[in-house]
């Protein structure tokens, strides 16, 4: 709202107007008011969570302080949610495509975890929402994002052309560099890079995504499709949308099983967020996205507006959830939270870059599959189920000591301040590494 009242006002000439037109300082005042209004009415919420009684009912599962947590209070991602919505209506551009999804995607699964926690808390139903019930909110969310992002005429990639010294086009390039054309255009260009000028030209529809050990970059999932023509084009479509529908479950999932000790799920997020921010940041500027050899997709800039509210979001709820916790985010916040981070990452093409930069959550996830196929397997063919760790999620393996398993380290369970810290940084490692992938052909 701030941005577009001064945007409103801008012939008034108001000192120190000219400084909403930055992406970067309103992504800096987006992070600092979130984090401030998570850290100021987020003792407000707590007690009023604490007067309704909304507390988590914890299972006994054997694990060391884990019944000293029985009516920690539980929603907090509502926290996180007001943070986001008050930095992004003040600070972002709300006329963007990009925003507008964002938004609507905060809504929807901060609404899904809070009925998943409804549930829990007030039908005392420790089960919540059925996997059912989840899966196929997300599967629709996941195919209507998939419809937008294929007929939206502002969801884009712009081609670049170069033009050589005779005023031809050398090549024409979806962000990345891919010879497609051959014409005779003005030399009227943007900017210069190396001997060679380049032009924006038309804006495309593409189904290309960054992917890294590639030259440039870039992957195509037309390369997937088995037919050619028209018929093509409705095939590589369709295993895109397919696609944003798989990422979209399995990030929002993710986060949901990793969400299991005090500031685990909240301190690794926050990670991801800052990376995928600051790639949108870069993708959505021309010139950085030359430089950088990425895919330059016009309008990503507000993504790293709305990305730099959730980190700040994220980080102030952290003041509440570090160890011991005061407030559990739940449902609310979890399923939220992976449902922004695979949306983000599809919307700045960088979904192939998750299994990396979200590898804590991707290996949270493997670990209690990998569990109950194993359990079910050894079950049906030996009489009795056996375990690959000794607990999952994987945190809770650093946890549990005493179980029969095949992964028996370590021997003695560790303390969950210990567990957590470690996790965030195999985060911090994994995000640099994600970063340095991009530079890697």
């Amino acid at each position: 709202m701030l941005y577009h009242l001064f945007e409103a006002l801008k012939e008034f000439d108001i000192p120190g107007q000219g400084l909403m037109t930055y992406l970067s300082f309103r992504a800096m005042m987006a992070s600092v008011t979130a984090m401030l209004i998570s850290l100021i009415i987020g003792k407000k919420i707590i007690r009023w969570l604490q007067r309704k009684q909304i507390g988590e009912e914890i299972r006994d599962l054997g694990l060391e302080g884990q019944m000293q947590k029985k009516g920690t209070p539980t929603m907090g991602g509502i926290i996180i949610f007001i943070a986001i919505m008050v930095s992004v209506l003040l600070f972002a551009d709300l006329t963007n495509i990009y925003t507008q999804i964002l938004i609507i995607t905060t809504i929807w699964f901060a609404g899904l975890g809070f009925t998943d926690d409804y549930i829990k808390v007030f039908r005392h139903n420790k089960e919540g929402m059925s996997e059912k019930g989840k899966l196929i909110s997300q599967v629709l969310f996941g195919l209507g994002l998939g419809l937008t992002v294929c007929f939206s005429p502002d969801i884009v990639v712009r081609e670049k052309v170069q033009i050589g010294e005779n005023g031809t086009v050398a090549e024409s390039v979806s962000a990345a560099g891919k010879a497609t054309a051959s014409q005779t255009l003005d030399i009227d260009t943007e900017f210069r890079v190396n001997s060679g000028a380049w032009k924006e030209e038309d804006v495309v529809k593409s189904t290309k995504t960054t992917i890294p050990f590639i030259k440039n970059h870039e992957f195509d999932y037309a390369w997937l499709s088995p037919f050619k023509g028209e018929l093509g084009w409705y095939c590589k479509w369709a295993i895109y949308v397919l696609m944003i529908v798989f990422v979209i479950t399995a990030c929002s999932n993710g986060t949901n099983l990793t969400d299991g000790m005090d500031g685990l799920t909240t301190g690794t997020s926050t990670v991801v967020v800052a990376v995928l921010g600051i790639f949108a940041y870069l993708s959505g500027n021309i010139i950085n996205a030359e430089y950088l050899n990425i895919m330059y997709i016009p309008g990503t800039g507000e993504i790293g507006v709305f990305m730099a509210a959730f980190a700040g979001a994220l980080i102030g709820f952290l003041w509440h959830n570090s160890y011991p916790a005061q407030v559990f985010m739940g449902d609310t916040g979890s399923l939220m939270i992976g449902g922004i981070i695979g949306v983000c990452a599809i919307l700045i093409r960088k979904e192939l870059l998750l299994p990396v930069l979200c590898g804590v959550f991707l290996v949270e996830t493997l670990s209690v599959m990998i569990q109950r196929s194993y359990f079910k397997f050894t079950k049906k063919r030996y009489g009795e189920g056996r375990r690959v760790f000794k607990m999952t999620p994987l945190h809770h393996h650093f946890q549990k000591e005493g179980i029969q398993a095949l992964i028996t380290k370590p021997a003695r369970a560790l303390p969950e301040a210990k567990i957590v810290v470690r996790f965030w940084i195999v985060e911090v490692i994994l995000a640099v590494l994600t970063v340095a992938l991009l530079k890697v052909r």
